[in-house]
């Protein structure tokens, strides 16, 4: 009798154990798929840094950023794009803002005139996501020649909000530029782009009709022989045989009711 009773009470307690080794096992994160998507582990959608730039895929140009070192009389500028390579200045290919996705200009006064140098802070490839489901944030590094990032921008799912705008950024000494940005687009599945424009759907359209061209032309080839060679040309009957079906069936019913009528007026 004692043993039954140590026995219920250690099955009693068994799902006290098992229940947050159950709980601890729900996925989390996001799962890169390139440059500028992720899918939640979860399921819950996507997250595409696409959404969140402009007409241009800039979300920030020429930015102000505040000095890391007071010392420095200069200006800092921050360009960026979370999405979208670009070059900086677009005429000096030997800029080390060349296919980047930030890039900081400084700018300094001497003898008159302004002088300005840009500085690379990384680029879209092999930039790593990670989420933080609790602060619901999406953290992406981006890197330059080196293992370690450049910079850091966190995307804070904000679905208040009506577009993506970057709330802070901030740059200190030996330690890689950090962007807070508020965005309803950081939200899984918010704002879908759609891969077609309206070219590519009237080419798909355009394609699908010469397809069934073709295919309702196959149906009745009839080779004939002229005077360059046997040529094959579909029956003129092919291209109006919808029509001819949705004709006929109107007149067949008529007429069986015509009939009908008459035979209750013969026997009447």
């Amino acid at each position: 009798m004692s043993f039954l009773l140590r026995l219920s009470v250690c099955f009693s307690t068994f799902p006290s154990f098992v229940w947050p080794h159950v709980a601890s096992t729900k996925k989390t994160g996001c799962f890169r798929v390139n440059n500028c998507k992720c899918i939640m582990k979860d399921g819950s959608g996507v997250i595409n840094l696409q959404a969140m730039g402009d007409a241009d895929g800039f979300l920030g140009r020429m930015k102000l950023l505040h000095a890391y070192d007071g010392s420095i009389n200069a200006e800092f500028l921050l360009t960026f794009s979370p999405c979208q390579p670009f070059s900086q200045p677009e005429d000096l290919t030997g800029s080390d803002c060349t296919s980047i996705a930030a890039c900081l200009i400084v700018r300094y006064q001497r003898f008159n005139r302004y002088i300005h140098r840009y500085i690379s802070f990384g680029g879209h490839d092999g930039n790593e996501f990670h989420y933080n489901d609790t602060l619901r944030t999406l953290s992406v590094s981006y890197f330059g020649p080196t293992e370690l990032p450049l910079t850091i921008v966190h995307y804070h799912c904000n679905p208040n909000e009506s577009s993506s705008f970057i709330r802070d950024q901030r740059l200190k000494v030996e330690e890689p530029l950090e962007i807070w940005v508020e965005s309803p687009c950081a939200c899984p599945n918010a704002c879908a782009i759609g891969d077609l424009g309206l070219g590519s759907i009237f080419l798909i359209i355009l394609s699908l009709s010469a397809a069934a061209y073709l295919i309702l032309g196959s149906c009745a080839l009839r080779p004939f022989r002229s005077s360059s060679g046997v040529q094959i040309a579909p029956e003129h009957s092919v291209w109006c045989m919808i029509c001819y079906l949705f004709t006929e069936k109107r007149p067949a019913r008529r007429q069986y009711t015509d009939l009908t009528h008459s035979e209750v007026t013969l026997k009447d």
